[in-house]
């Protein structure tokens, strides 16, 4: 390891005072004194229990649809993959309101699927629970097909070969050979994915409301707190900093490294 040349370490070193001031100046204002009758509070409980619930339900609708899309993203060869693949990353670099927008125009009760849906099955999903986990599943979705097909590239499909030289059919394979081959990748995956969806706030917040109970998760709840009491806001902001901060140690140390190995 060298010293980094003064030219690069001001800028770093400013760069890293950019990105971390704003998470010391949440902690410094923090109220510590009143913070755990603040964190009992059952307008929060119930804002966290919902979050995480729906968070997880996303993540399990994006593990269904996201491991079989980045296995054909990364396995088969059609015409217009590259621009499927692009089309999957779009959600990334699509502002969440942008999103939010989207999906009431496709899932409303007039929009394309959405009319369908209410006048065939009588379901409506905007501001529903239902609509959150949509929501969330429809901006978190990308993270897990980037990491699950990025270790498909990484695993060798010789293995896949040999299992179907002793008669595995495909399903056989894809659940006994490549799946075990790629968990590190879909761990990451889902652990993203997961963090993600709890995050979530603009998309949610259009698609799926801010019912207290019903659609009210945790980052549209410290919305609605800074609106009324801003002191209130850091205290409801920590469970999210909290959150973040373990799901990035754990893929630091447990599955970033493998996957990059592969």
């Amino acid at each position: 390891m060298r010293r980094a040349p003064l030219a690069l370490a001001v800028p770093a070193a400013a760069g890293l005072a950019f990105l971390v001031l704003p998470l010391a100046g949440l902690l410094v204002r923090a109220p510590w004194s009143t913070l755990p009758q603040r964190l009992a509070d059952p307008g929060l409980l119930a804002a966290l229990r919902l979050s995480l619930v729906t968070a997880g339900l996303a993540t399990v609708l994006c593990l269904l649809l996201g491991v079989p899309l980045a296995w054909v993203l990364a396995r088969s060869g059609f015409p217009g993959r590259r621009i499927v693949r692009a089309l999957v990353t779009v959600p990334l670099v699509l502002p969440p309101v942008v999103g939010g927008v989207a999906l009431l125009l496709v899932f409303g009760r007039r929009g394309l699927v959405g009319g369908w849906l209410d006048a065939t099955f009588g379901i409506s999903l905007p501001f529903t629970t239902a609509g959150v986990v949509v929501a969330e599943a429809f901006v978190a979705m990308p993270f897990l097909v980037i990491s699950v097909e990025g270790a498909l590239r990484g695993a060798d499909a010789r293995y896949e070969e040999a299992a179907a030289t002793l008669g595995a059919g495909r399903w056989t394979a894809f659940r006994r050979v490549t799946l075990p081959l790629i968990a590190p990748g879909v761990a990451a995956g889902a652990v993203l994915c997961w963090a993600r969806a709890l995050g979530e706030f603009g998309a949610t917040l259009l698609f799926g409301g801010n019912v207290r109970g019903e659609t009210q998760t945790l980052p549209t709840l410290v919305l609605t707190v800074f609106q009324v009491d801003p002191a209130d806001a850091p205290a409801l902001s920590l469970p999210l900093m909290a959150v973040a901060l373990i799901v990035l140690a754990a893929l630091r140390d447990k599955w970033l490294r493998p996957v990059a190995a592969s």
